[in-house]
């Protein structure tokens, strides 16, 4: 016959000392806590991978948010009156009219022969369908329009849009003021760190030379040194400075940059909604490439 098993000692049935409690409850709250962390680092992460991409603009105490489209397009209007020297009202009134006008997209269709960011149309002047659907051309224009009216910088904006656009909706300018000066504020330098982006992974990305580029036609800045995949940028202030950083972040789901940096702060793709980083502003601006 099989032996029976052996029935439990005294040493078994004796309770665990205080000690030996003390280490299993330690023990389960150690395991708890690293469950309860990765379950919270690996929720951020589904949360941020699915979420659709956006930028997010403060100043003056408001908050906007807009997709990388418009903000690299307003960018870009912006930037282009940094480099006229116009004063940062001229990048509201422009960017207010490409929010009415198109959402600050570059439309290939519009009310009649009307295209682009301002749905200017080459029947009235403006030039032609390809010259209107490049944005640069598009907004040079907007401005050669712009500075021919005295008093643009102090003007309303719903007057001032309307003669420069002729729109039948005149006072439909106005409902995005609020807007246009948030984007003008922080992309022409004067809102420091009012920007930040969540983008996705980097799929491409160009070429330090063609952003080094883009920034001479675009903000007449040529103080450029490129490098394999980073290009550096030395500023003459630091306004021009966050102004160059601030473009760079805007344009960044177009050129596939991954970290942005001025002076002690950086601003990277891979940090989502959390910002710029603290530290010194400077003169100096690093833009890497994916």
């Amino acid at each position: 016959m099989p032996s029976k098993r052996p029935g439990p000692t005294l040493a078994d049935s004796r309770p665990r000392s205080a000690a030996q409690r003390r280490r299993r409850r330690l023990t389960a709250l150690l395991v708890l806590a690293v469950v309860v962390t990765g379950g919270w680092f690996g929720a951020r992460y589904l949360i941020q991978s699915v979420a659709s991409p956006k930028c997010t603009i403060t100043a003056a105490g408001s908050t906007e948010t807009f997709d990388p489209e418009q903000t690299g397009n307003a960018a870009l209007i912006a930037a282009l009156s940094v480099k006229r020297g116009m004063p940062p009202r001229a990048a509201t009134i422009a960017i207010t009219t490409a929010f009415q006008e198109s959402k600050i997209r570059n439309l290939r269709y519009g009310d009649r022969d009307s295209l682009g960011l301002f749905q200017q149309r080459p029947s009235q002047g403006w030039g032609t369908a390809e010259q209107i659907l490049d944005p640069v051309h598009a907004t040079n224009a907007f401005y050669d329009a712009l500075v021919k009216y005295q008093g643009y910088e102090t003007a309303d904006i719903t007057k001032i849009a309307q003669r420069v656009q002729k729109s039948g909706y005149p006072e439909a300018y106005r409902d995005h003021e609020g807007q246009g000066r948030i984007l003008a504020s922080t992309l022409t330098g004067h809102s420091p760190a009012g920007l930040t982006c969540r983008l996705d992974a980097v799929k491409a990305s160009v070429t330090p030379q063609r952003v080094a580029s883009d920034l001479a036609e675009q903000m007449g800045v040529t103080s450029v040194r490129p490098g394999e995949r980073y290009l550096t940028v030395t500023a003459r202030d630091t306004t021009t400075a966050w102004a160059v950083a601030q473009w760079a972040v805007a344009r960044a789901d177009l050129y596939g940059a991954t970290k942005v940096a001025i002076g002690e702060r950086a601003w990277t793709r891979s940090a989502g909604d959390d910002g710029w980083s603290s530290g010194a502003d400077g003169t100096t601006v690093t833009i890497n490439l994916g």
